[in-house]
């Protein structure tokens, strides 16, 4: 058997049920990575090793009692700090939101230990989760388990780091403009971004409400595709917490159904010029694809840019006009990094009512114009970001003598945002550095299935 830290959470499952391991061995073997890794990694802000260990004696009656078992029982997974998880620090990265304990589960976190999943602890993530990487000023500094001297992403950069070191199987992050999806590909690991709704984000900090649940999602990040595909079926449903949820039925397809449909890739968007590593893992998962019997051709969407620019509006401009009043007043107890962020919200006109019905009526119509193409291409593959894995504290990069600013580096992820498309990320090769390039497939709203079957073809024709 490979090394126990670094199994799947579907295997892990397995060996459980079939008594190969306890699941007292799988939490005690992790909570020593964690004491091992993450003093050097700081992805976990709050573990508590009694509480998962009682955790897992429990879980462990249960299989000598022969109860029936969930499809995670005593597989240790971890939770973003934004979202609650019963008394633990729920901080989402400000020291504005200090010493905030969660009083009850998250509706997804319900989920996941009702399915027999065990919480280790809450991991690290940018402040108010407004940057692509993960620095703040309550916790500090979250490394890239490839480089240390990288970032792991952000927001969500905790918990791929706790994934991608071995220190979690499996967690929830969120995603508003490539929280998931960024940190996924900088750390080489899964994630999805799925329809707004379609995973429930009651119990999320900030609240999903007005431009955030048109654009904020939770969803699951793991080393394996099948790992993603457990999560989201177990966190995945209806809850009336969530403006944007709907009862829609898990509906996996045949793999030969989703082969009829055509998927179109491309290697940039034609504004924000890729690194060569990142415009060949587009072309070399684009060819493994052809290979597993897709029908894949270059195809890019018209709109592309349009749906960047209304997404800024919400999330930067509608977003600042939320987040205002908490940070007013504030701006000695925040982040280098959301000053910054703050002072490019700044630079936009605020909202006027008409501004903002304009910019939610052009949304509806960028949504239909891109749904008519995807028609014809209803998968569509690209990259995830400009550049792979960025050193601490860069904010500009060069690429073909162009200049890429912060803000611009992360718009291939920005368009699913606006557009409420699900969307995977599948790590395919390796820059020169070594740091991990991953490739981005998405589908229409509603089609986490979809996704996630050409994803796990993608995933094994890539090894």
């Amino acid at each position: 058997m490979q090394d126990i830290k670094f199994e799947s959470a579907v295997s892990l499952a397995q060996q459980i049920r079939s008594k190969k391991r306890s699941c007292i061995e799988l939490v005690d073997s992790h909570l020593r990575r964690i004491d091992e890794r993450n003093p050097k990694l700081n992805a976990f802000v709050e573990v508590q090793p009694d509480k998962a260990r009682a955790q897992a004696r429990v879980a462990d009656k249960a299989i000598a009692r022969s109860d029936k078992l969930g499809p995670l029982h005593g597989v240790p997974v971890s939770i973003k700090s934004s979202i609650e998880v019963e008394g633990f620090r729920c901080e989402a990265g400000t020291k504005l939101r200090s010493g905030f304990i969660a009083s009850q589960d998250a509706p997804l976190v319900s989920r996941l230990k009702n399915a027999g999943a065990i919480i280790l602890g809450t991991t690290n993530c940018a402040e108010l989760l407004m940057a692509w990487e993960t620095d703040n000023l309550l916790y500090g500094r979250t490394n890239n388990p490839c480089d240390s001297s990288r970032t792991a992403g952000g927001s969500s950069g905790g918990e791929a780091a706790a994934i991608a070191s071995g220190m979690s199987t499996g967690g929830v992050g969120s995603d508003g403009g490539g929280s998931i999806r960024v940190p996924a590909h900088f750390s080489g690991i899964c994630g999805l971004k799925p329809t707004p709704g379609r995973i429930p984000s009651t119990g999320h900090f900030p609240v999903g409400v007005g431009p955030f649940s048109l654009l904020g999602v939770v969803g699951p990040m793991a080393r394996s595709v099948a790992d993603l595909k457990v999560l989201f079926e177990v966190m995945q449903g209806f809850d009336d917490g969530d403006a944007a949820s709907a009862p829609v039925a898990v509906r996996w397809p045949n793999l030969q159904d989703v082969k009829k449909l055509r998927i179109g890739y491309f290697e940039d968007d034609g504004r924000t010029p890729v690194t060569p590593e990142t415009r060949a893992a587009v072309r070399t998962a684009a060819e493994a694809l052809k290979r597993a019997g897709f029908d894949v051709r270059p195809f890019r969407p018209e709109g592309l840019e349009e749906a960047r620019q209304l997404w800024w509006k919400f999330f930067g401009g509608a977003g600042a006009m939320l987040l205002g009043p908490m940070l007013n007043g504030r701006e000695a107890d925040l982040s280098p990094i959301l000053k910054q962020f703050s002072s490019w919200t700044a630079a936009e006109k605020p909202h006027t009512a008409q501004s903002l019905l304009d910019t939610w009526i052009r949304r509806d119509a960028i949504r239909m114009k891109i749904f008519e193409q995807m028609r014809e291409f209803p998968i569509l593959l690209c990259p995830v970001a400009s550049i792979p894995a960025f050193l601490h504290g860069e904010r500009s990069w060069t690429i073909n003598g162009k200049t890429i600013e912060y803000l611009d580096a992360w718009s291939y992820c920005e368009w699913f945002n606006l557009l409420g498309t699900p969307a995977a990320v599948v790590p395919v090769s390796r820059s020169p550095e070594g740091l991990p390039i991953g490739v981005q497939i998405s589908a229409r709203p509603w089609e986490e299935e979809i996704v996630l079957s050409v994803a796990e073809v993608l995933e094994e024709e890539c090894g």
